[in-house]
């Protein structure tokens, strides 16, 4: 309890933020969907200049969890088709960069500071920064992580931003490169929103991804839970 008292106290802002990125897609997308309704002739003729104001916008959208990443990500393969594929890669990249940014700046640091004080949780976060590649890959590959939100705990957890913004796209494009498939083949754009119709083999194929992303990073917390542990045992101890 007195954990939770303390991470509350000193941590405020930063969680508040974390949760607001996890309830706001849920309204964004419900938005984005009215937006569509009346704007559906403006998106089917992009022109070049348009369509990179397009990415811009859904990918500030995406950083700060206004729009649900999937939904994006089927809305602009049912309009733009694949020529518009690379552009929603640079869309999430931008998304990536802006949230690790603006979370950076929230934190100041105060979340790694404040495990500080409980050596045990410390030290695992250190252990896991070792594997933060494969931990930021891990986590991109889920269709049910939410994007926003896991950027900003990867950003408080001060993983550097150059392997950050490169794990972050590969890790989403096998699911990407999925929804996108299935919003280039949609029929219409507001039937595929409330149901992708992913069939038996996309079933299998989002759970394998969930699986791997759940195992995954069950064994780079176990692991680092291991060398924290051993590191521990290790250190001499302190004089009194």
């Amino acid at each position: 309890m007195k954990f939770l008292r303390e991470l509350f106290r000193k941590n405020f802002s930063t969680l508040l933020s974390m949760l607001l990125l996890v309830a706001v897609p849920l309204v964004g997308s419900a938005s984005l969907t009215g937006v569509l309704y009346h704007n559906q002739q403006f998106l089917e003729n992009l022109s070049t200049g348009q369509s990179l104001l397009y990415f811009v916008i859904v990918g500030v959208a995406m950083a700060f969890s206004l729009v649900n990443t999937t939904a994006v990500v089927l809305i602009t393969g049912f309009y733009l088709g694949w020529s518009g594929f690379p552009g929603m890669v640079v869309a999430y990249a931008l998304a990536a960069l802006v949230g690790y940014q603006v979370a950076s700046a929230l934190d100041h640091g105060k979340m790694l500071a404040f495990l500080g004080h409980f050596p045990k949780a410390d030290a695992v976060m250190k252990e896991l920064k070792t594997d933060s590649w494969q931990l930021i890959f891990l986590t991109r590959v889920s269709p049910v992580t939410p994007f926003a939100l896991m950027t900003f705990v990867l950003a408080i957890m001060r993983v550097r931003r150059g392997p950050f913004l490169l794990a972050s796209v590969a890790g989403m494009l096998p699911r990407s490169l999925f929804f996108y498939w299935l919003g280039t083949k949609a029929q219409d754009v507001f039937t595929l929103l409330k149901d992708p119709g992913t069939g038996t083999t996309g079933k299998l194929l989002l759970l394998a991804l969930v699986a791997a992303s759940f195992f995954g990073i069950y064994y780079l917390f176990n692991q680092a839970l291991k060398r924290a542990l051993s590191k521990g045992a290790a250190a001499p101890p302190t004089a009194p």
